[in-house]
């Protein structure tokens, strides 16, 4: 028990973990009136997203990569993006129906996972769903660039009005719906990739 336990302590799986403790931290900053609060929680969010980048790396490098490694970083990673989408849409920015479409993909691809993993036959992550996480962050960052532009402690008072009146304009849902379908996309391929897999025994001695 104690060679397993020291498996799922590895340096990746605990910068996970740190990426998933983040989450609130950088949503109740971007909620605060204080401008440099809201930078605290970009910041914040920057650096939950950087250890998402290390932790593969290190994970890669060192060959310390587990099948809770491997499950975990990408529920982390859908975490903290479904995490900014509703922060987005409690802040008018964005439409609810296309966040809940999102997370209802990631929740019926991350039951399929779990399964698979129940199964022994643990899936890959495709290059497809890299693609939408990476799609999906850069549209993150983008928002959250903008919140801090509107904010005239940092922009000036002509820049903060005009960023605020794009923001609540509506504009945003547009690539908010292209960012939608993709994801949806990733979630069908996926489930017609690997159907095979949830239709087979179970693996045994993994």
């Amino acid at each position: 028990m104690k060679e397993q336990h020291e498996t799922y302590l590895t340096i990746p799986n605990q910068l996970t973990a740190l990426r998933i403790l983040l989450v609130p931290v950088f949503v109740v900053l971007l909620l605060q009136v204080e401008p440099y609060l809201k930078l605290l929680g970009v910041v914040v969010f920057v650096v939950a997203s950087l250890t998402d980048i290390y932790d593969g790396y290190h994970a890669r490098k060192y060959g310390v990569t587990t099948r809770l490694g491997a499950f975990l970083d990408p529920l982390a990673d859908k975490l903290l993006i479904t995490a900014a989408f509703f922060l987005y849409v409690g802040m008018g920015f964005l439409s609810l129906w296309m966040v809940i479409l999102v997370v209802v993909r990631d929740v019926i691809v991350t039951g399929l996972r779990i399964y698979a993993e129940y199964k022994n036959r643990p899936v890959v992550t495709s290059m497809e769903a890299k693609y939408k996480t990476l799609v999906q962050n850069i549209f993150v960052y983008v928002i959250m660039a903008l919140i801090l532009m509107k904010e005239a402690s940092f922009s000036g008072a002509n820049v903060a009005v005009m960023t605020h009146r794009f923001l609540v304009s509506g504009y945003l849902n547009y690539i908010m719906l292209a960012v939608t379908i993709f994801t949806v996309y990733t979630g069908i391929s996926y489930m017609v990739s690997n159907w095979r897999i949830y239709l087979q025994k179970p693996l045994e001695g993994r």
